[in-house]
């Protein structure tokens, strides 16, 4: 992507983040009241991610999980008893995703763009996998597409070996992809596959 592409695609970035939180405020408010009556704890989940040229920054999301489960490990399995009531409406639907419209407008993230990892994954990027960290990780791209439910195609048994071995690799690769075909064209057409992954279920 060139300059004056990359240049538009920061603008649009601007542009549906601030209008989008501002059109979904009510929603939001509305998701945040539910969390904190659901289980203790914050609202938001500002867990460390790696962002462009593995800067590492604060994620915004909804808190899904109870306090304090991150550090018996970043891979959620099938049924995770991590997962709150309210946790498991919010991923299968993706709302816990939205506050990261606020990560869009900082500009950590773009709206499209490989998501972003914990930094265990990326410091083990290898030849073309470390160009993934050359461009603003997004919201969403291809791999969010295809594995939009991770969680139950990992299982339950040995989540974290089970992802870095069979869904990991598969994973970069679409990351690799997609910074070397990135394209504003390319970007509306991914976030079109998402809006069908999310409202029609498919």
């Amino acid at each position: 992507m060139g300059p004056v592409e990359g240049s538009v695609k920061r603008s649009v970035d601007l542009l549906f983040s601030a209008v989008g939180l501002i059109l979904i405020s009510p929603m939001l408010l509305l998701i945040a009241l539910v969390i904190k009556v659901d289980s203790p704890g914050p609202v938001f989940y500002r867990g460390v991610r790696s962002g462009r040229y593995g800067k590492p920054f604060r994620i915004w999301k909804f808190r899904t999980m109870l306090v304090g489960s991150e550090s018996l490990g970043g891979t959620t399995a099938k049924d995770d008893p991590r997962v709150t009531r309210v946790g498991k409406f919010l991923r299968r639907c993706k709302f816990d995703e939205l506050p990261q419209l606020m990560n869009v407008l900082t500009g950590d993230m773009s709206l499209v763009g490989p998501r972003p990892e914990l930094e265990e994954h990326t410091a083990a990027y290898e030849g073309e996998e470390k160009l993934i960290l050359s461009v603003r990780p997004g919201i969403t791209d291809y791999a969010s597409v295809q594995f939009r439910n991770l969680n139950e195609l990992i299982g339950s048994e040995e989540p974290h070996r089970v992802f870095i071995e069979k869904f990991r690799p598969e994973k970069n690769r679409l990351r690799v992809a997609y910074v070397k075909q990135q394209s504003l064209g390319e970007d509306m057409k991914i976030l079109f596959k998402t809006l069908a992954c999310v409202i029609l279920r498919r």
